[in-house]
């Protein structure tokens, strides 16, 4: 992507998700709750779901289910968090703001599970999206039991299940042992049986260096769109994509024309994607923050700041 793209995708995004909150200085933007690991090297987990939040202009609540201990090229170590403290952590702040959307990443263990699914439970009116992914991290005696409880108690309540082919087939159809992954109208069914009302399958290896992404109701293929095949590996992609797609809906958006602008912005966020250190590629989720060309090659006034 040339720069002058980028330009233009910063005055489509800066158009579209912050002139509706202009009208007062003292309006505040949609506020979205996640759930979600903290990750101190900012590559997925809640720093991506803060960063990504933020960057279409809604305000994130971030409520931390567990503790990694990785850099950007692995997790090393997930340190487990009592479920009354995450609980605690939830209910202070929905006691105080508003929510419009929240987002289930990764719980950490089946205490948390059910307790977050009481939770949501009080707020069925809010619409929630889950990110399914990291049950590699998980010890083998737990992740089991982990899948039944995110099957019996989180998923009946998602209105978009969403994750690569192959952990929503660990998610859905755990004793899958085909030679083939299951097809897409597998997994479509085996959500609606579950109650999941839509799923977003993403990184469908496609043909000629292209990868897809399909939305799916229970009658129909709802939106299929497909992309460039980065060559690079990235981390937090996974959490980037659900973040923003549940930021766009507390927006207002409906769901196909809001899971179309989040696969637009993750595509931005990996064309621009960097290193921060000797691991994976972490998505720019600000990339429409940066300087373009044509604001390299202006001087700045004395005393004026720049982004640089």
């Amino acid at each position: 992507m040339a720069r002058s793209v980028r330009a233009q995708a910063c005055a489509d995004l800066q158009s579209h998700y912050h002139a509706s909150m202009m009208t007062e200085s003292t309006e505040s933007p949609p506020a979205v709750m996640f759930f979600n690991a903290a990750d101190p090297s900012g590559s997925a987990g809640l720093a991506a779901d803060l960063a990504s939040c933020s960057a279409v202009g809604c305000h994130p609540l971030p409520v931390t289910t567990a503790l990694w201990v990785r850099d950007t090229a692995e997790i090393f170590d997930t340190i487990e968090i009592e479920a009354d403290a995450v609980v605690e952590q939830a209910r202070a702040v929905l006691e105080d703001v508003e929510i419009s959307a929240w987002k289930v990443g990764f719980l950490g263990s089946v205490d948390v599970v059910n307790a977050v699914a009481e939770l949501l439970a009080d707020y069925s009116q809010v619409p929630l999206v889950t990110y399914a992914s990291n049950f590699h991290v998980l010890d083998e005696s737990q992740t089991d039991d982990y899948i039944k409880a995110m099957q019996d108690l989180i998923l009946p309540q998602t209105r978009v299940l969403t994750g690569n082919q192959s952990a929503l087939t660990q998610l859905l159809l755990p004793e899958w042992d085909g030679e083939a992954p299951p097809t897409l109208d597998a997994l479509m069914q085996k959500s609606q049986q579950l109650g999941v009302q839509y799923l977003l399958v993403t990184g469908i290896v496609a043909s000629e260096g292209r990868v897809e992404n399909v939305l799916m109701s229970p009658r129909r293929v709802l939106l299929r769109e497909s992309f460039e095949l980065f060559e690079a590996g990235f981390t937090g992609a996974g959490d980037t994509l659900s973040a923003v797609l549940t930021a766009i809906l507390a927006n207002g958006a409906k769901l196909d024309q809001a899971v179309h602008e989040a696969i637009e912005y993750l595509d931005h966020c990996l064309d621009f994607g960097y290193r921060p250190g000797m691991g994976q590629v972490v998505p720019d989720r600000f990339f429409w923050a940066q300087p373009t060309e044509e604001e390299d090659d202006t001087p700045s006034e004395p005393g004026t700041p720049t982004l640089q």
